[in-house]
């Protein structure tokens, strides 16, 4: 098994997940539920695979890593360690409203905000699928004129992260990609059958 693969499967195991029918934070729905809280439970195998993850950040010549809290942070702070560059991290606060999608959006501490002006800043998450968290964090950076050369993280679900990094020019690095589908509210398959909202 090459060292990629290798990865790739490492992850997956980190993962919990289940099926049903859920509404994900950005407000999109979807069939997988990763109970991302968990992943952090067992640190030493997370903090491998941040190391591996590093190591497809550490040619994009970046300044410090940035995080969105929690999970998401986590990895990053273990990124930052092995790239031996400054940390900082944005917390998740209401106000967004795309039409019911986006209602959150991500901030960098007001503290932090001079370590984050001018310097080329890598997003690391621990899971990317619609991508609220990342594109949240990357649009305070951006209003703190850093500059975002690669956003990373452990896994990404689907296609919708490789295209809004196309987007907005941004690189995507990931130790795995893993098939899955989101859908708005109003095209949502799952609610069309009247399969009902799964708790999360």
């Amino acid at each position: 098994m090459s060292d990629s693969s290798n990865a790739a499967a490492r992850v997956k195991a980190l993962l919990p997940s289940r099926k049903g029918h859920f509404r994900l934070e950005s407000g999109h729905h979807g069939a997988l539920w990763l109970d991302l809280e968990k992943l952090c439970y067992d640190v030493a195998p997370v903090r491998e695979l941040a190391f591996e993850l590093a190591k497809r950040v550490e040619s994009h010549d970046i300044d410090a890593v940035c995080g969105p809290l929690v999970e998401g942070a986590y990895v990053a702070l273990f990124v930052a360690e092995a790239l031996g560059v400054p940390f900082l991290y944005s917390t998740r606060e209401e106000g967004r409203n795309e039409n019911g999608l986006y209602t959150f959006q991500y901030r960098v501490p007001g503290a932090l905000h001079g370590a984050a002006g001018g310097k080329r800043i890598a997003i690391v998450n621990d899971v990317i699928n619609a991508g609220s968290a990342v594109l949240g964090t990357l649009e305070h950076l951006e209003a703190l004129r850093a500059t975002v050369p690669v956003m990373a993280s452990l896994a990404v679900l689907g296609e919708r992260a490789g295209a809004f990094c196309e987007e907005r020019g941004v690189l995507l690095e990931t130790l795995v990609t893993i098939p899955n589908e989101i859908y708005r509210a109003c095209d949502c398959p799952l609610c069309a059958e009247g399969i009902p909202v799964t708790n999360n």
